[in-house]
């Protein structure tokens, strides 16, 4: 297995790797949208490729303060495999190389059970009020 920096021929990989693995897509996952991600922060979009497939992928971000973990997914398929482990510790890496010193994530209600994933690999839950507005 190879972890590398997304390009956007990924881009239909990925996509039906999220709606595989149950990731809710919005507007936001638009080609056009992704390929203005990757003129701000390239390096923390990454994919885990394996036999020219790819099996993970995550998209992350970082807003000059905090590090963002948006859109970590593993084919079903490849589960169990600590795939997503290995795409989260390089990501981590990524984000402390630029100097980032806090990472954050936001689960939907709906996908609750992967909080048991994120606990096993240091994270901790934090009781917020989430606010959102599209303004497009």
């Amino acid at each position: 297995m190879q972890i590398r920096e997304f390009t956007i021929v990924d881009y239909d990989a990925v996509i039906h790797l999220w709606e595989k693995a149950g990731i809710q897509l919005s507007k936001s996952d638009s080609l056009d949208k992704l390929q203005h991600k990757l003129q701000r922060d390239a390096e923390l979009f990454i994919v885990a490729e394996e036999s020219n497939q790819i099996i993970g992928v995550v998209m992350g971000s970082y807003d000059g303060r905090r590090g963002w973990v948006h859109h970590l997914a593993v084919d079903p398929d490849f589960q169990g495999r600590k795939i997503g482990s290995m795409l989260l510790e390089n990501f981590e890496s990524r984000l402390r190389a630029i100097g980032c010193e806090k990472v954050n994530l936001l689960i939907e209600m709906d996908n609750s059970n992967i909080q048991k994933f994120y606990e096993t690999l240091g994270y901790n839950r934090d009781e917020l009020i989430f606010m959102e507005k599209w303004i497009v």
